[in-house]
């Protein structure tokens, strides 16, 4: 029940009730119980005509003489989940309600209060309906401004570090937007401590774990909502409402106010909604060259419209040897180190960007401006060095980091003299450039290009390959013209699909039973056991070596990890399944 009800208590303490001089005579346990109407009632058979949260007001005239009946008239009370019963003394019980109802309603838990001067329950009922309507009225009127926000930070395209900042302030309470691998992609602490808030937090995470899509977790006091589109969930999106924490006006509450739940809802439709637009500034070729290629990587337009509307463009992809291409910047420092404050990679998938929230802040204060700014100078140069070496093709941004190729040559024999010629056009036209801010770091060229395919319907392979090269060769200090698909090893492959929710997924599946394990005993960490026999070529002797731990001390807690799991460490296929489970692990939780 909403907590905008008024509690059995608070109605206690309203001035028609206290002209009574109530007392409470049983049910103190269930004083918090809320009250959803008021009930004047004078036969003994009324919990028929009642739905539950109701508080029943009676003289007891109509009520049974006998024992019995009077227990039966409190347990039909409790079992249809009446609130609390208010008995006025003076016409049927002169002093004190019987021994036989105060026991019974103690049994039950249900409140039962007696008046001692005679009230006119009109007046009661009046004061506590009023209460309840204006309650309503207040989360009425909260609501309409919780869609009107959302709604208009949905039309300007707001993004995640945005949409998380406003319900943070709606609500008044911390809020944080996490993947599903529990990494923080941006938060707001409303005012409290961040360090607290975010410290061991994906070890506090996997302690939450609510039953449903939207639900609250009384043992954490959090309100946890899942954030996705489209049968594609990406994350969770998480408010603190302490139990107990009160709503401005004193009184405690055990659960969240139906607004924060809208709020929540409606904070993680605007998250998902945002993945699915794409702001365009470029101009009418530009958008077209975009359209085109977004349609070939997420499949939405037939292949012979593509071909069609590409060919009116004056870029001919029938019958045509088709390379997929993607040049971004990587910041390097002038050793051939990344810079510390790198941000993570863009998606490619349906998970959520990384935000500012979720990485380290660089040491200066980044001009807004200079990434859209620089990635429209990489989509200049790479037309300019497309038209330098007389190559046709598509080319826009593919998204805030990437500029995509579909590169169409006449025959696969032309395809590495046309790749080494545009990359080095390209270098001509776009040389390293010092970072901005005076860092000391230089903006590097990364240039991926997929494999090769005849036919446009092959074509979204290539241009997947290459951006997963691209984001791949982040993380590669050799300074290759060209990344092509031999230069990713397994790592370099996890660490690009780090952001994919479907790899994150298989994190969990196969870990997860011991990342919870390991949260809920942090002195002891059964994580690192796995690991060391894994790398240890599931060599127990050399693992416990590597773990400093004896042998017996060793195996003890493999059998351990083989129970959490569910699995034989002795299977080379689990152990398989479980090292690449780890190397994601690792990646994912590399900036």
């Amino acid at each position: 029940m909403s907590p905008v009800f008024p509690t059995v208590r608070e109605v206690l303490a309203l001035d028609p009730v206290r002209r009574g001089a109530p007392r409470l005579v049983a049910g103190e346990a269930g004083l918090d119980r809320p009250v959803r109407w008021v009930h004047v009632a004078e036969v003994p058979d009324i919990a028929t005509l009642l739905g539950g949260g109701e508080l029943v007001l009676t003289t007891g005239i109509g009520l049974p003489a006998d024992d019995a009946g009077l227990r039966a008239f409190i347990g039909d009370l409790a079992e249809v989940g009446v609130s609390g019963l208010v008995v006025e003394l003076g016409r049927r019980y002169l002093s004190e309600v019987p021994r036989v109802m105060a026991v019974a309603a103690e049994r039950r838990g249900l409140p039962l209060v007696e008046l001692r001067r005679a009230t006119p329950f009109v007046r009661i009922t009046e004061a506590v309906h009023a209460l309840i309507v204006d309650a309503q009225l207040h989360e009425l009127r909260a609501t309409e401004e919780i869609h009107q926000r959302f709604t208009d930070l949905s039309v300007e395209g707001a993004g995640a570090a945005e949409v998380v900042r406003q319900a943070a302030e709606l609500a008044g309470c911390p809020v944080v937007l996490e993947n599903l691998s529990r990494q923080v992609l941006a938060y707001d602490p409303a005012g409290e401590s961040a360090d607290l808030l975010l410290d061991g937090w994906e070890q506090h995470s996997r302690r939450i774990r609510p039953t449903g899509r939207t639900a609250y977790d009384v043992g954490s006091g959090w309100l946890v909502t899942t954030v996705g589109a489209r049968g594609q969930d990406w994350g969770r999106l998480l408010l603190r409402w302490p139990a107990g924490a009160d709503l401005g006006d004193g009184r405690p509450v055990g659960a969240p106010p139906t607004r924060l739940t809208i709020l929540v809802e409606r904070a993680a439709s605007t998250l998902a909604l945002g993945r699915l637009i794409q702001r365009d500034v470029e101009g009418l070729e530009r958008q077209l060259h975009r359209t085109l290629l977004t349609a070939l990587l997420d499949h939405s337009r037939p292949v012979d419209e593509i071909a069609l509307r590409a060919r009116a463009l004056g870029v001919t992809l029938d019958r045509r040897h088709l390379v997929g291409i993607m040049v971004r910047h990587r910041r390097d420092t002038t050793a051939g180190h990344p810079s510390p404050g790198e941000g993570g990679p863009p998606v490619d998938g349906p998970g959520p960007p990384p935000t500012p929230s979720a990485r380290p802040a660089p040491t200066t204060s980044p001009d807004p401006e200079a990434g859209p700014a620089r990635l429209r100078d990489l989509a200049e140069a790479v037309g300019q060095a497309l038209r330098e070496t007389k190559l046709s093709g598509l080319t826009s941004p593919v998204d805030d980091q990437a500029v995509g190729v579909l590169l169409a040559l006449p025959d696969a024999a032309a395809e590495e003299r046309a790749l080494a010629a545009f990359a080095a056009a390209l270098r001509r036209r776009h040389p390293d450039q010092p970072s901005p801010g005076g860092s000391g770091h230089r903006l590097t060229v990364i240039v991926a290009a997929g494999s090769g395919v005849g036919s446009l319907r092959e074509v979204r392979r290539s241009l997947v390959e290459a951006r997963q090269l691209a984001e791949a060769a982040r993380r590669d200090r050799r300074d290759l013209p060209i990344f092509r698909l031999p230069h990713v090893g397994l790592a370099g492959l996890l660490h690009l699909l780090r952001d994919e929710p479907r790899l994150q997924t298989f994190v969990e599946r196969e870990l997860g039973a011991l990342l919870a394990h390991d949260a809920q005993h942090p002195r002891e960490q059964l994580l690192g056991t796995l690991r060391a026999y894994l790398e240890q070529g599931r060599n127990k002797s050399a693992g416990a070596a590597a773990a400093h731990l004896s042998r017996p001390a060793f195996y003890e807690r493999l059998a351990r990890i083989g129970r959490i799991l569910g699995v034989d460490l002795d299977s080379v296929e689990a152990c398989l399944s479980l090292h690449v489970a780890l190397l994601a692990l690792d990646a994912i939780r590399t900036p």
